[in-house]
């Protein structure tokens, strides 16, 4: 199975064209969302980051983390930025290895694991192909402006606080850029993605291999223990 890297900048588009992925059937694992289920009440991430930055980033005792609250403590603090993903980032890594298992054994050709950190967080390790969804920074600051209610500072400090998109571009194997209508942008991810999903055989072979290895390893196993009788 083919695993494919889909990252970006905060606002140029990526959960527009993960989207427009899973509609079109690819199965795709989102960090984000594997990242608020570990930090839901009760999880391990929780009681760490809870126990690192205090009650008062809850909504309610013993409550929901509240990540704007979250947000606004590590923004302007890059120490308390690594703390929290030192709090979260193995059981993020932990649960989406689980997600990639299991859609492997659903015969699935290719899946796509989008993370906006993807670089940063050395989870393009996994991925056989990388895609980015760029565009020019001043596109990203004021869509940013417009779609967070943001003044054109703030805008500016959340984009400088990434990777730049130039930069992640220089190492993907793929980049698109989101400058035109957001239409022509999923289509060309689509496209891409698809033009990447291996051979239905050979994704039928891979699932068929451990299990032949199991066999032979069984079959060996069974001769050894007849040919001591």
């Amino acid at each position: 199975m083919l695993i494919v890297g889909l990252t970006g900048g905060i606002a140029t588009g990526k959960s527009t064209a993960s989207r427009a992925l899973q509609a079109s059937g690819v199965p795709v694992i989102d960090a984000d969302v594997v990242a608020h289920q570990v930090m839901q009440p009760g999880e391990a991430s929780y009681k760490l980051v809870v126990k690192h930055f205090g009650t008062s980033i809850l909504q309610s005792p013993n409550g929901p983390i509240d990540r704007a609250k979250l947000g606004a403590v590590i923004f302007n603090d890059s120490e308390k930025r690594e703390l929290l993903n030192r709090c979260t980032h193995p059981f993020v890594r932990r649960r989406i290895l689980w997600q990639l298992f299991c859609t492997y054994a659903r015969g699935h050709a290719v899946c796509v694991l989008d993370v906006p950190l993807l670089y940063e967080a050395g989870m393009h390790r996994l991925c056989g192909r990388v895609v980015v969804v760029g565009c020019a920074r001043e596109v990203q600051v004021e869509r940013l402006m417009e779609r967070n209610g943001l003044g054109r500072e703030e805008a500016v400090a959340r984009v400088d606080a990434q990777m730049p998109v130039e930069q992640k571009a220089k190492r993907a194997d793929a980049v698109v850029m989101n400058e035109g209508s957001v239409e022509d942008m999923q289509e060309e991810v689509c496209r891409v993605v698809r033009a990447w999903s291996p051979a239905p055989w050979r994704v039928a072979g891979a699932l068929l291999a451990p299990v032949i290895g199991l066999g032979a390893l069984c079959a060996w196993a069974v001769a050894k223990v007849l040919g001591r009788m």
